[in-house]
């Protein structure tokens, strides 16, 4: 068969230029029947024909499809069956069979079991699907494999992106806030693969899904729907544009101080994308946004917490292990039971009403904090010797300068028992009237045992907690026999 210029030049050379049917046929290397025919049919037209007999492959047919059934549980995706696998089984059985035969018999069985996928239609605050890709960034110079989060709004074409150290159920919640206030609004409905954070059990038709991501659902009211198990081009939109954002906004790869730079910064190009891009109708993506806003859910008043509740026993060094981290609690909590609340950035420790709030460390950091060990500073001296270092550079200076001084006038050993008291002054007057004390001290160079013991009595005036319904009265000086007036009821003897 010709092609459509082929078919065009004959047709103009007969018809409009009137050479003869021969002379054409000569000139351009075709029969004259050819020629005849083109000029009875202005464009080719496949003729479909009877399919021909095929003895051969009615005969192996049958026995190439025993073997795809006694294989099929034999097999991985890429350990899988071939043409040429099944050609050799079969010439090995005595067939007399060609490969081309029994490689397009199971390219015909293929395309029949093949999916057809359904041109689908979204409408404006519908939909959204879910879902994480794995990227490389460079944080603080250190290239790392992290987890991105991708929330897309079907109808607009809305992309909310965020980066996280791991890809478990807080940060998959807490992309779930972020998204939502993102957006401005919540979706109908959110379209997720059968991952762990949200699905505890499969259960045909519906799913049973985690406690957390239950109580998410709830409280942003919106429905939670789940492709098929292995089928996760149910939501081909985000699996598409996650790897498309992978590639337009993530090569070279990011670098930032942290994954919230980078997230944020992700997130402004991905804006600045959307003023240019227009869909097939003309209309700007930023259009599609405004009115999809409009349809969306209103968000609550405050954000859903997604943290993870952990019960924790705090040790008799007053720390609790968290996610492979130690991290140290006041010393006065030590033997207790608490609660943590741990969220993507932050930890929270919770215990006896009292609250404690942490940057949250990755595996290997460490999360002490020396000075909630003051109490016990001030009556191990060694203890501070053994940890100065650590000890001046989280309470800062004038401490470090005050510690120098002491170890060169009087030793490690006198040095840790002056500091000591210093510290021990910390349990009963505010940071800022002691680094007042102590600048006193380094300016008159009095380093002395009983010079910086005074500067110390008479720097900080001693405070005693008085309660809120005494505060307003004056207490007139008294004697020890007025006491006893009162005891007695009022008798003077």
């Amino acid at each position: 068969m010709l092609k459509m210029e082929q078919v065009h030049v004959i047709r103009h050379k007969v018809l409009n230029e009137e050479q003869s049917i021969r002379q054409v046929s000569r000139d351009l290397g075709v029969s004259r029947n050819t020629v005849r025919k083109y000029l009875r049919e202005s464009e080719p037209i496949r003729k479909e024909k009877k399919p021909r007999r095929r003895p051969v492959l009615a005969k192996v047919a049958p026995r190439i499809d025993e073997l795809l059934e006694e294989w099929r549980h034999a097999t991985t995706p890429k350990q899988r069956i071939t043409g040429s696998r099944v050609y050799r089984q079969l010439r090995e059985e005595g067939y007399q069979v060609g490969k081309t035969t029994v490689q397009e018999y199971l390219a015909e069985k293929r395309r029949q079991a093949a999916e057809v996928f359904i041109p689908l239609v979204h409408r404006p605050g519908e939909e959204a699907q879910v879902d994480f890709f794995e990227v490389t960034v460079e944080e603080q110079g250190v290239r790392k494999r992290v987890w991105k989060f991708v929330m897309r709004l079907m109808y607009g074409g809305w992309d909310f992106v965020w980066l996280y150290d791991r890809c478990d159920q807080v940060s998959f919640l807490d992309g779930h806030v972020k998204a939502f206030r993102y957006f401005g609004g919540v979706p109908r409905r959110c379209i997720y693969d059968n991952l762990s954070s949200a699905v505890r059990r499969v259960v045909y038709p519906g799913r049973k899904l985690t406690n957390r991501f239950q109580a998410l659902v709830s409280y942003y009211l919106f429905e939670p729907c789940f492709t098929r198990v292995g089928e996760g081009h149910d939501k081909g939109g985000v699996e598409s544009r996650g790897k498309g954002i992978r590639l337009q906004h993530f090569v070279p790869i990011p670098r930032g101080d942290s994954l919230r730079e980078i997230s944020e910064a992700s997130l402004r190009e991905i804006e600045k994308e959307n003023t240019s891009k227009k869909d097939a109708a003309g209309r700007s993506v930023l259009e599609k946004i405004e009115e999809e806003h409009r349809s969306l859910r209103p968000l609550p008043i405050h954000p859903f917490d997604p943290s993870r509740l952990v019960p924790v026993s705090i040790s008799s060094k007053s720390t609790v292990c968290i996610e492979g981290v130690r991290y140290s609690l006041p010393s006065c909590w030590a033997r207790l039971d608490a609660t943590a609340y741990v969220g993507v950035d932050q930890i929270r420790i919770v215990c006896r009403g009292e609250t404690m709030t942490y940057p949250k460390k990755r595996s290997g950091e460490s999360g002490i904090c020396y000075r909630h060990y003051l109490r016990e500073f001030a009556k191990k001296p060694q203890a501070v010797r053994q940890m100065a270092p650590e000890l001046m550079k989280e309470l800062g200076e004038p401490f470090g300068r005050l510690w120098a001084l002491l170890e060169e006038t009087h030793g490690g050993r006198d040095a840790g028992r002056v500091m000591a008291k210093v510290l021990g002054a910390l349990l009963e007057h505010s940071l800022e009237e002691v680094k007042e004390a102590v600048q006193k001290a380094l300016a008159a160079r009095r380093v002395d045992l009983l010079a910086l013991a005074c500067v110390k009595q008479e720097s900080l005036p001693r405070r005693i907690p008085v309660p809120e319904a005494l505060a307003g009265f004056v207490v007139e000086k008294v004697r020890a026999t007025d006491f006893d007036f009162l005891l007695r009821g009022g008798d003077h003897e």
